[in-house]
């Protein structure tokens, strides 16, 4: 396996200002919604199921915009995508910090949803393989996880700070401010479309697929639904827990600020485990890596189920939920060149997260139904391990599928890259 390492030193400024990009998108536009949630329905006597409402129709819209969002990107419009779209999503997080209505707030959701599919993971992921080629954009990739994975422990405690002394509204024009000036400049800055990888072009063989010819391809290989299944589990789980970790701790008889502590171990967590896996398995193939850590989910929550709310044994758990969470944004970044093709990364990618962000979206209203109806988070936490099941399930057949594929001696067809 190939692992050129973009040592260049406009590489690593390209890494490090995508990275620092990424803590903050994530951390004002992801991480930012429990808490801001919270204190929303104390003040304006919103309901758990009306508020997660609204992070559900925004995840469902930024499942809508992330395919064309990725073959645009495929075709060189990273820079003025994420730019132009962090500072559009400072905006709306602006005009939400004066919202009173119920039905603004979907609307603004909404928006800010399409936004995220323009600038967190798997737009940026997209500009990584458009910079360094979709073959060698492992190092660049997992680099640029290990930097996304402080948005957690940067943002929760600045955001409980903020909440804390001035409020939801003033909390959000902070982030608003944030997007506007430092992410869209970032972003401006760093990506260049002259600097990426000269496209493959190989006139004496198949040229590389791309659009809807390389979705057409994908969709025609038991590869991608298996990993379909997987990831679609895999989402979510995540965004069932994440919006949902603060009253669920919260619920246990843990005070706000012991919470946002313990929550903010997941980001280092994360980076821990995305660093376990640059240190120990640079070379190690992607299916295998996700075939062990997908074990973790489903004993986590099962931990959470039989754990006393004690506060070193939870934040174990939380931490070893973090390491498993960092690896598998590695796993997602690789899926698609190391399991799939390495022709349209952006195309192919936004298509298999099509479903995954419904389901992303799904999770947290669904998961506030559950605890509607039950009146405990014990539901919750069963549902999410019966997910978690699942999401073991299909990634063990994608790998068993993808081996087989690439085994010499199994004659199978192939995308035209060999892959």
């Amino acid at each position: 396996m190939r692992q050129d390492r973009p040592a260049h030193p406009s590489h690593r400024l390209f890494i490090a200002g995508l990275g620092v990009g990424q803590i903050c998108s994530w951390g004002s536009l992801y991480y930012s919604f429990p808490l801001i949630a919270e204190a929303m329905r104390t003040d304006l006597n919103w309901s758990k199921p009306d508020l997660y409402g609204a992070a559900t129709v925004g995840l469902l819209a930024s499942g809508l915009a992330v395919y064309p969002l990725g073959s645009a990107i495929d075709r060189g419009r990273g820079r003025a995508i994420m730019a132009c779209a962090s500072v559009m999503a400072g905006m709306l997080l602006m005009a939400w910090s004066q919202v009173e209505s119920i039905a603004v707030f979907y609307v603004l959701l909404a928006g800010i949803g399409i936004l995220q599919a323009a600038v967190l993971t798997e737009a940026a992921f997209a500009v990584v393989a458009r910079r360094f080629g979709a073959a060698d954009a492992r190092s660049g990739i997992v680099t640029l996880s290990l930097w996304a994975g402080f948005a957690g422990t940067v943002f929760i405690p600045v955001i409980q700070t903020l909440l804390d002394y001035f409020g939801w509204r003033d909390t959000l024009l902070v982030l608003g401010a944030i997007n506007i000036v430092f992410c869209g400049g970032l972003y401006a800055v760093v990506i260049d479309p002259a600097a990426d990888a000269p496209k493959r072009v190989d006139e004496l063989g198949p040229r590389p697929l791309a659009g809807v010819q390389a979705v057409a391809w994908a969709l025609g290989s038991p590869v991608f639904w298996a990993l379909a299944i997987a990831l679609t589990a895999y989402w979510a789980i995540f965004s069932g827990f994440i919006f949902h970790a603060y009253p669920l701790l919260i619920e246990a008889g843990f005070e706000s600020w012991t919470v946002a502590f313990a929550l903010a171990i997941i980001g280092p967590a994360q980076v821990v485990g995305r660093l376990a896996i640059w240190a120990f398995a640079p070379s190690v193939q992607v299916r295998v890596i996700g075939s062990l850590v997908v074990l973790a989910f489903p004993l986590v929550f099962l931990a959470l189920m039989v754990t006393p709310p004690v506060f070193a044994v939870v934040g174990l758990i939380i931490a070893i939920y973090g390491g498993a969470n960092g690896i598998m944004t590695i796993v997602r970044g690789l899926a698609v060149p190391e399991m799939l093709t390495n022709d349209a990364y952006g195309a192919i990618n936004g298509a298999l997260a099509i479903p995954t962000i419904a389901a992303k979206a799904a999770a947290p209203f669904g998961a506030a139904l559950l605890w509607a109806r039950s009146g405990s988070y014990g539901s919750v936490l069963s549902a999410l391990f019966g997910v978690s099941l699942l999401l073991v399930a299909a990634f063990w057949i994608g790998a068993r599928l993808a081996a087989r594929r690439d085994d010499p001696n199994n004659c199978r067809v192939r995308a035209p890259d060999g892959h």
